[in-house]
């Protein structure tokens, strides 16, 4: 198997568990949250990009994730690119 493809494993399994841990999350959802978690992208137009969808779905489930208290933080909005850059707050916050 080749680190490529491991990764990608890797990736779809902790999408996965994260959907197990909390069912009300969609994939796209729990993909935005381990892609935080391991540091490989923080803004959702390099995150669409990454998984070759639309930026408007990233952008949607990224604003549902925002409205649930502890999930995710919103750092900074880009008005003219619609880039949404977020982070997960720290440990322990709810």
């Amino acid at each position: 198997m080749s680190e490529e493809a491991f990764e990608v494993d890797r990736f779809l399994a902790l999408v996965a568990a994260a959907q197990g841990r909390d069912i009300r999350l969609k994939s796209i959802q729990a993909g935005l949250l381990v892609a935080a978690e391991l540091g490989i992208t923080r803004d959702s137009r390099a995150f669409a990009r990454k998984l070759g969808i639309a930026h408007s779905l990233v952008l949607r489930e990224l604003n549902v994730l925002a409205e649930r208290e502890g999930v995710l933080q919103i750092v900074k909005r880009d008005l003219r690119t619609m880039r949404v850059h977020y982070t997960l707050p720290p440990r322990g916050e709810v």
